[in-house]
């Protein structure tokens, strides 16, 4: 039998052959995966509730069909770390929130259920800021996650649980949302892979809404190729969410298999750069633009003036769109409920549970929204923020009539120390500089490692952009860039894995 230090250091990849083979069981890749957990996460606090024996029963069933002859999925048995914004049927959805602390949902989201269909082993659910609102997971209400890296600083936002559930070993894949950059500025703190998939590729039903337009789940890894093997598990057209797509989703998995960039032209925008990025972010960036050029890709410099304005269009839309979607929580029908014993009205109730319930950032920008959805002001702040996401969607369509992928740093800085920014909410924000206007734009966009800051030593991020429904394009670059960056300098995450 292979060790757990063996087994939990395996690819996604390498764990579905090993356990399709026969050499290892999925109970003791789960049972490794679990004395992981037990053994670090009171240090790194990935995950919000562990389903130890949910995960067991799961793991038991695809040993069962595999003793049966009956054939596997290619990530049967494999086990992952979902975000806690996914319902999931008889385990605890937080949202990260008091709110909904307690609430066990009667019903899967179709995330959830594809995930089960496909055999994948389901360890738990994993730390976020309340309602994915934030950049550093400090603001959930169940207390910060920790960076593998360094467990004084952050490990991004809003899936920092996520994505230090894969830096620490815990789980080799999991599961995150994005709305302006919260499965990429994890992945690219922690020195892991992150998807946004094009918007309405994955369905956001059984997804607690955030904001409703932004908003898009994906997969997260150690490696491109386990990012597209989950990203194939989760896609697909969902009749259930009335935004998803009816297409067939790209061949994210070929393209994972036979990365190239030879011939492609890629894209750099000039507004990606400049005062407030880190100078080991700009010097890896670059090495990594170098190293596409030497693979066989042409250089284009792009220019998206737009883009210094999504910053404050997201800042509008995200919150107005909060303020809606959250008025549901009225602690009259689930959740928190505060105040009723009799002497209250129905209106103090749904007041003092929100005011209970609801977490510093959350009431900020329900106050944000609701003041810029209000009338009078309508025009002037939500109205002016979608002429400028046009606009930053035309600089989209005229930058990709150029070139076929968009590259940037995917964060303009490394790992901040926790509570650095946690009084300073524009500060926070500036984590997502370069990740928000594929959000604004609905494209696909990637991060991964592209090496270790020299000033710290510690990961930096490359992002690739592609076209709305040209997926594959991601994961056609990334891998190029993984292999060759591995070749040379090795993976920054299972080369030089942090001790715990």
């Amino acid at each position: 039998m292979t060790d757990n230090v063996n087994i939990i250091k395996l690819t996604a990849a390498e764990t579905a052959a090993k356990i399709a083979s026969g050499e290892l069981t999925a109970v003791e890749v789960t049972e490794a995966h679990l004395a992981r957990i037990e053994a670090v996460d009171e240090k790194v606090h990935a995950f919000l509730h562990v389903d130890r024996e949910g995960a067991l029963a799961q793991a038991r069933a695809v040993d069962e069909k595999r003793a049966k002859g009956e054939k596997l999925g290619p990530l049967a048995g494999v086990p992952l770390a979902l975000k806690d914004i996914f319902t999931t049927e008889g385990i605890p959805t937080t949202v990260g929130s008091k709110i909904l602390e307690g609430w066990i949902p009667p019903y899967d989201a179709t995330v959830t259920k594809r995930l089960k269909a496909a055999d994948v082993v389901i360890l738990g659910k994993t730390n976020m800021d309340e309602f994915a609102m934030g950049s550093s997971t400090e603001n959930s209400a169940y207390g910060p996650t920790g960076n593998p890296w360094d467990l004084t600083r952050i490990p991004g936002g809003s899936g920092g649980g996520s994505s230090a559930a894969l830096a620490s070993f815990q789980a080799p894949l999991a599961i995150g949302t994005d709305t302006g950059g919260s499965i990429r500025q994890p992945a690219s703190v922690t020195g892991t892979v992150g998807v946004k998939p094009t918007y309405g590729a994955v369905s956001r039903y059984g997804m607690v809404a955030f904001s409703s337009s932004l908003d898009q789940g994906g997969p997260c890894a150690r490696t491109v190729l386990d990012a597209a093997l989950l990203h194939e598990v989760i896609a697909g057209h969902d009749p259930l969410d009335s935004t998803s797509i009816d297409a067939p989703v790209p061949p994210v998995v070929e393209a994972a298999r036979n990365g190239s960039v030879e011939g492609m032209r890629v894209g750099v925008v000039k507004q990606f750069r400049g005062e407030g990025y880190q100078a080991g972010v700009i010097q890896r960036f670059d090495e990594s633009v170098a190293l596409l050029k030497d693979l066989g890709a042409e250089i284009v410099e792009l220019d998206c003036p737009s883009f210094d304005r999504a910053l404050s269009a997201y800042y509008l839309i995200a919150p107005s769109e909060c303020s809606s979607n959250l008025a549901r929580f009225d602690g009259l029908r689930y959740g928190l409920r505060v105040g009723d014993d009799g002497t209250h009205s129905a209106e103090e109730v749904t007041s003092l549970t929100r005011e209970a319930g609801f977490g510093p950032e959350v009431k900020r920008r329900i106050m944000l929204g609701t003041y810029a959805l209000s009338s009078g002001y309508y025009d002037a702040y939500y109205g002016s923020a979608q002429k400028v996401r046009t606009l930053i969607t035309r600089d989209f369509e005229k930058a990709f009539e150029q070139v076929d992928v968009i590259v940037s740093p995917t964060t303009p800085t490394t790992a901040f120390p926790i509570g650095e920014r946690a009084d300073d909410p524009m500060a926070m924000y500036l984590a997502d500089l370069c990740t928000i206007p594929t959000n604004l734009a609905g494209n696909a966009a990637m991060s991964l490692p592209c090496g270790l800051a020299p000033e710290d030593n510690l990961p930096v991020g490359l992002q690739i952009i592609a076209p709305a429904l040209k997926d594959d394009r991601l994961y056609k670059v990334g891998a190029a860039v993984e292999a060759a960056f591995v070749e040379k300098w090795g993976h920054p995450l299972l080369e030089e894995a942090p001790s715990l």
